[in-house]
């Protein structure tokens, strides 16, 4: 139950995200196009959250693995859920793209 738990809320084994990236992984910035435009991990991609539904046809077959990041976790937790519901099989939630962005560029 505890582990159901963790993983629900994305507590849960460390990701390595570099290796995840170097190995092909999209990153979806969820924030709005104003939020994107102040700063962003290079080389992602930028579909708002409450434009996400609409625009999953955007996205790489549903094979792919996605890293979803926003300003705090909220967006690119929802996102992850709503991605995962939809039939994608490797959808990850970086939570912070600042965070995310540090951890990358330590590479």
């Amino acid at each position: 139950m505890v582990d159901a738990f963790k993983k629900l809320i994305g507590l849960g084994p460390s990701v390595n995200y570099v290796r995840l990236v170097r190995d092909g992984a999209l990153v979806l910035d969820v924030r709005t196009p104003s939020e994107f435009e102040q700063g962003h991990v290079p080389g992602a991609m930028n579909i708002p959250i409450e434009k996400l539904r609409d625009n999953m046809y955007q996205l790489a077959n549903k094979k792919a693995t996605i890293i979803a990041c926003c300003t705090d976790e909220a967006k690119s937790w929802y996102a992850k859920n709503l991605l995962v519901a939809t039939g994608y099989k490797h959808v990850y939630n970086a939570g912070s793209w600042k965070k995310l962005n540090r951890s990358l560029q330590k590479q």
